[in-house]
């Protein structure tokens, strides 16, 4: 993991992304006991000029370059499946601006909130992420008047409360 986080910062660095954070499972492992998950998500900020698409060509086209191969919807980075994901929504752009500065194997990196994490399950709704959602209830230090503010911030409380019943 050390050495994929390694290539990310320098992908940050060279500016083919203005900023990351890990998100998914691989995230929430730093709030909550692990789960089963295959791949590393990664939640990105893409550059952008005036007038300019997102792509996120860019990124595949230089990993390709340093011998890395594609499979599914993931590369492969130092033998981790790494899913590249843009900052799609104002919920995603948020979470990224606030991600948490840490280090994995003194590895500088940074992983989202775990109030973000569970407000994008929340916003994503897929079975696992319901999971995800109750996993979180029950084991991580959640700040619940900021979640609340969040929630509300993005739209989700009638979902929030939906999940909570």
């Amino acid at each position: 993991m050390e050495k994929t986080l390694t290539v990310i910062n320098e992908l940050e660095k060279a500016g083919f992304v203005s900023r990351y954070a890990r998100g998914g499972a691989m995230g929430a492992t730093f709030y909550v006991e692990p789960v089963v998950t295959f791949d590393l998500d990664v939640f990105v900020v893409l550059p952008t000029g005036p007038g300019a698409l997102l792509s996120l060509a860019p990124i595949y086209e230089k990993l390709r370059s340093r011998g890395y191969q594609e499979e599914g919807a993931c590369i492969i980075i130092e033998g981790i499946p790494v899913q590249f994901l843009p900052a799609y929504n104002p919920l995603l752009e948020e979470a990224l601006a606030e991600a948490r500065e840490t280090t994995y194997a003194e590895v500088p990196t940074r992983v989202l909130s775990v109030e973000h994490l569970l407000a994008i399950a929340l916003q994503t709704g897929r079975p696992k992420d319901h999971e995800r959602i109750q996993l979180f209830l029950k084991e991580a230090e959640l700040d619940r008047p900021y979640l609340a503010a969040l929630l509300q911030r993005h739209g989700l409380e009638e979902l929030w409360k939906k999940v909570k019943r």
